[in-house]
């Protein structure tokens, strides 16, 4: 899959503040005759498929867990081009510190729309408890040993996330 055999991605954490994530590498770098990178599916490896259907791609996060960039639980953390595209409702997944596993992985993981992820997050911002926290781990668990959710229809991965569109996204923001 080539080298490094981690995966170093700039991403937001609590509050948008970026930090390094740490993964296995599952997909190598090849591109087309312009130098533009190839799509995942393409580009993603058969161990690859192998480590992100029993989320062994995700044991070095970790490392972020040990250094207080990373939660075990809470909304996944994005891209960070994502962020000037969200919507203020949808920008409030970073109000908690983001994580391995959350209640969108726990929900349908990728096979969700980009509508029903951002929902899940933010309900989760406004959930939060310990017992929740441990009910996701539980969840969890059960959902990598089914490998429930890896990927969504018809894409290797997850497709772009283009923007705020969903009418509840600007519907649900907080009065100021």
């Amino acid at each position: 899959m080539g080298f490094p055999i981690l995966f170093r991605q700039q991403r937001p954490g609590m509050h948008g503040c970026p930090f390094q994530l740490l993964k296995f590498r599952t997909m190598n770098e090849s591109r087309d005759e312009a130098g533009n990178l190839l799509p995942d599916a393409d580009r993603l490896t058969s161990l690859g498929r192998f480590l992100r259907a029993t989320s062994l791609d995700e044991l070095p996060q970790l490392w972020n867990v040990l250094r207080g960039e990373l939660s075990l639980v809470g909304p996944r953390p994005l891209l960070m081009s994502y962020l000037p595209r969200y919507s203020p409702w949808q920008a409030r997944r970073h109000e908690v510190m983001p994580g391995i596993t959350g209640w969108a992985q726990v929900n349908g993981r990728n096979a969700l729309s980009w509508d029903e992820k951002f929902d899940l997050d933010v309900w989760y911002v406004d959930h939060w408890s310990l017992a929740l926290d441990l009910r996701i781990l539980c969840l969890t668990l059960l959902k990598v040993l089914r490998r429930d959710g890896i990927s969504r229809s018809g894409h290797a991965t997850m497709p772009e996330f283009q923007g705020a569109c969903h009418p509840l996204s600007t519907q649900k923001q907080k009065p100021t």
